[in-house]
């Protein structure tokens, strides 16, 4: 009998193989492929030109492995026209290495034992109203979201929801934005439901990833707590998803596969039939829209857990306040936080910019440093003691030939988190400081030196927004915003969301136990008006706002957009490919097509970037014109198209 095989790999269809074996749609196979074997799906339906000019192969064998379920190859289905990628792709996010995992000994998952040990805890009225707004005892798919302040409580009452549907043999999912914020949410998980719950992420390693795989497919393991890529594990009973930091641009995937995480788990939530909940301080402004819209039930948690006060706000106004020279911390500031050392409060320098200084120039010929293969200044990690680019990974030492004499004579412009620290040290001798970033976070002894910030072993953080994400650092209650106008420069459509939704997270780090918190912003902006707005106490006001702008000027969430970025080495060749691109497929997509322009990060990996943004109506027909049309066009050897549906950066 034949059956279709999809494979994972570029092709859009599923293969025609033979077997004597009977086959039900979403089991696994080992097939011939080329000169290799491979592991392939059976599918829900056959290719669409079948003709008969080959000869069909032979299933080798049906493997040891629950069925992959026929609402999840549905959703891989969608999954791949939405975001106009193959199938085949699409089922590789959800195999490990295009691998399927062989069912193991029972005894192996016991690790993860899911008895949910009884805890009696008291909610506060608001948690309560929430808690039955999740409306846990219907099954079906809603979207709700849970909107509080930071330190409302938002977490026990998503554990409070999933309980019970673990208790009746229901898995869960629980995605967070930052592999970083595992290791403390995981003991936080232990303490609430007694068992450890299973941690995906691209740092785990692969016997564990193995475990894990079969154990989500066969049903014995019920929690996953993930990043984005977990959302393509095998679920074989998926009770509820839950969104953490909803608004979190982390969840985007920007390279290979692009796709966003928060916007496909609501879909696959869609496809099982189940409810999603969406966790948030402030919500992203499509999240805002669908509230506004009804689409979305919403509760809301106004009040810190024990009735803990928000954090005052300062502004200190670098213009009435001279810096002494490569300074960037003013004497106000550092009068400030030595009274808050005094009362043994944990201080947080916050800049959001890793390494030391992000422009090294020669003293003497005046030449910036860049990245020989990206348009990008070479950032300076005195750590490491190199120029590191952040996009390819390049690194250069120090030293190089000046072209008036000798070797070049190195000064730095502007600060880094690196270069706060030296700063910091030297104005609080004695005390002990920590940098904070992902560069020294993600590393084997960072559990360590978060449990020293918790306990207050650690007196001072200097920090990047890796900081602002979810962490709960009690004595926290003195925040230092180094200088918020880095951070509000740019053309970035998402600039004035991307702030509001960073600056509330930061400030929620600060007071969370009730003590008093101030955070401090140095500026230069004598114009204080957008400050206020960002850290009103809510937020929807500045939302409301910031749709009307987006609905006057047709930008997402009202229209669609579909990023394309044309890419190769020869720069002439590439903007002749461009022009030819753009005529070839004008007028006969469901949308405008803008550009082409150079990208704003021209040069990357050392291929040349041209940007092309389609805008059309929120519809699959924009999905659907497009992929119909983009297999007719031939590019020219060595130009490659890249292709982002629902694009957050526009670099």
């Amino acid at each position: 009998m034949e059956y279709p095989i999809l494979l994972p790999n570029i092709f859009n269809y599923p293969f025609t193989y033979e077997s004597s074996i009977n086959l039900k749609t979403g089991d696994y196979v080992l097939v011939p492929f080329g000169k290799s074997k491979i592991t392939g799906v059976v599918w829900d339906e056959f290719e669409k030109n079948n003709n008969k000019n080959f000869k069909t192969k032979k299933v080798i064998k049906k493997l040891d492995v629950t069925p992959l379920k026929k609402n999840t190859i549905n959703f891989l289905n969608w999954f791949a026209e939405y975001n106009l990628i193959p199938k085949g792709m699409a089922l590789k996010l959800v195999l490990l290495s295009s691998d399927a995992v062989e069912n193991k000994e029972t005894q192996l998952y016991q690790i993860f034992d899911s008895k949910v040990k009884q805890n009696l805890i008291k909610l506060s009225s608001d948690q309560n109203k929430s808690l039955k707004k999740m409306n846990i005892s219907n099954k079906k798919f809603r979207v709700h979201v849970l909107q509080g302040t930071t330190g409302s409580g938002k977490t026990l009452v998503y554990f409070e929801a999933l309980k019970p549907l673990i208790e009746k043999g229901f898995q869960g999912l629980i995605l967070l934005p930052e592999i970083g914020l595992t290791s403390q949410f995981e003991q936080k998980f232990l303490e609430y439901f007694g068992f450890k719950p299973a941690v995906w992420h691209s740092g785990i390693s692969k016997k564990k990833k193995e475990l894990i795989w079969s154990g989500v497919s066969n049903g014995k393991i019920k929690v996953i707590i993930g990043a984005r890529s977990s959302l393509f594990l095998p679920f074989k009973k998926l009770g509820m998803i839950i969104v953490d930091e909803e608004h979190d641009q982390s969840f985007k995937q920007d390279e290979g596969i692009t796709y966003n995480a928060r916007d496909m788990a609501i879909s696959r939530a869609s496809f099982e039939n189940i409810p999603i909940n969406l966790i948030t301080a402030v919500p992203s402004i499509e999240t805002f829209e669908n509230i506004k819209k009804g689409k979305y039930e919403v509760s809301r948690l106004n009040e810190r857990y024990q009735n803990a006060a928000l954090p005052n706000y300062e502004i200190i106004n670098l213009n009435s306040t001279k810096l002494e020279k490569q300074s960037w911390l003013s004497n106000k500031i550092i009068e400030k936080v030595n009274l808050h050392l005094e009362k043994k409060d944990q201080v947080l320098f916050f800049l959001n910019r890793r390494g030391f200084s992000p422009n090294a120039l020669c003293n003497k010929c005046f030449t910036s440093f860049t990245c020989p293969n990206c348009s990008i200044n070479l950032v300076y990690h005195k750590n490491k003691n190199n120029l590191l680019c952040h996009y390819c990974g390049y690194k250069s030492d120090l030293k190089r030939d000046c072209t008036k004499e000798g070797n070049c004579e190195f000064i730095f412009s502007g600060p880094g988190v690196e270069r706060i620290s030296e700063e910091v040290k030297r104005k609080f001798p004695g005390k002990k400081i920590e940098i904070f970033s992902s560069d020294t976070m993600n590393k084997k002894d960072s559990k360590e030196k978060i449990d020293k910030i918790i306990n207050n072993e650690t007196h001072i953080l200097v920090g990047t927004q890796l900081i602002s994400k979810g962490f709960h650092f009690p004595s926290l209650n003195c925040i230092v915003v180094v200088d918020i106008d880095l951070s509000s420069q740019g053309h970035d459509l998402r600039g004035a969301e991307k702030n509001l939704q960073l600056y509330h997270q930061l400030s929620g780090r600060a007071g969370r136990t009730g003590k008093p918190a101030t955070v401090y912003f140095q500026t230069y902006e004598n114009n204080t008006k957008m400050i206020s707005e960002i850290t009103n106490k809510n937020p929807d006001i500045f939302l409301e706002r910031e749709l009307e702008i987006r609905k006057k000027n047709k930008l997402p969430p009202f229209q669609r957009f579909i990023s394309l970025i044309l890419t190769g080495d020869n720069e002439i060749k590439l903007e002749k490919e461009a022009i030819n691109f753009k005529n070839f497929i004008e007028n006969k997509i469901e949308g405008k097509i803008l550009g082409p322009v150079n990208a704003p990060l021209f040069r990357l990996k050392r291929k040349f970037r041209i940007r092309f943004l389609i805008r059309g109506l929120k519809s699959m027909k924009l999905q659907r014109s497009f992929a119909k049309i983009i297999p007719k066009y031939k590019f020219s050897s060595g130009i490659k198209l890249s292709v982002d549906v629902d694009p957050i950066n526009f670099n």
